[in-house]
């Protein structure tokens, strides 16, 4: 009975994994736009007042925001960091949408992620928008094994839910509750490594399972270069 089933279990996953290409092709389709409007932000490609060489270089603001040490990153060379993280960002992205050399695009996308993560995000802790609610965020888990920093974080909460009670109050009293509040409600910013770390998770998968099967150009590339079945991915 139990071989019975386990063989019954085999071939549905045998016949499912013809469609393995769908999870790499929706990590492609949610990481693509934001890496090609990251890399679009950091040049001057939109800038029509410069001359086209000029276009192709980084945002001066960006520039400085890469070399100043005391409201920046304080990089070295950050001309040519920030020209160098642009452009892997947007030709990267693009590669990402049509599933072009995924393997090794995802590589230095995922040194972007890694260095935003370090570098930008790191001392603001894990959440991108702080949780105000201590009972449904997911530093709870964390405290039940008992970790400090998640306590820290779960009394911020607190204070998070307070601030926001806050905010809801003066605009109520003071300003145009429905105009303000209808494209959604007030909310903190952390500004915390969540989404850098998601990013870069999905582009580490991305390196391990290419582009995937049917979705990608990396796979009929393959076929056509390695017909037997057996190297597709």
């Amino acid at each position: 009975m139990l071989k019975s089933l386990y063989s019954l279990y085999r071939s549905i996953i045998d016949k499912l994994s013809l469609l393995d290409g769908l999870a790499p092709l929706m990590f492609r389709l949610i990481l693509a736009p934001v890496m090609i409007i990251a890399g679009f932000s950091k040049l001057n490609l939109a800038n029509s007042e410069l001359d086209w060489w000029q276009r192709l270089l980084a945002d001066e603001n960006v520039v400085a925001w890469f070399g100043n040490a005391q409201w920046g990153l304080g990089l070295p060379a950050p001309d040519l960091l920030a020209f160098l993280a642009g452009w892997t960002e947007f030709l990267g992205g693009w590669l990402l949408l049509i599933g072009l050399a995924t393997r090794l695009v995802s590589v230095p996308l995922a040194v972007t992620m890694f260095v935003a993560a370090t570098q930008v995000h790191w001392h603001n802790g894990w959440f991108s928008v702080a949780p105000s609610n201590p009972d449904t965020s997911a530093a709870q888990v964390f405290a039940w094994l008992g970790s400090d920093a998640a306590e820290q974080s779960l009394q911020a909460s607190t204070e998070v839910a307070e601030r926001l009670s806050r905010i809801k109050e003066i605009v109520e009293a003071n300003g145009l509750p429905e105009y303000l509040y209808e494209y959604g409600h007030p909310v903190i910013l952390n500004n915390g490594i969540e989404f850098a770390a998601i990013y870069f998770a999905m582009l580490i998968s991305l390196f391990f399972t290419g582009g995937g099967r049917f979705f990608s150009v990396d796979h009929w590339v393959r076929k056509l270069l390695e017909p037997d079945p057996r190297y597709l991915p």
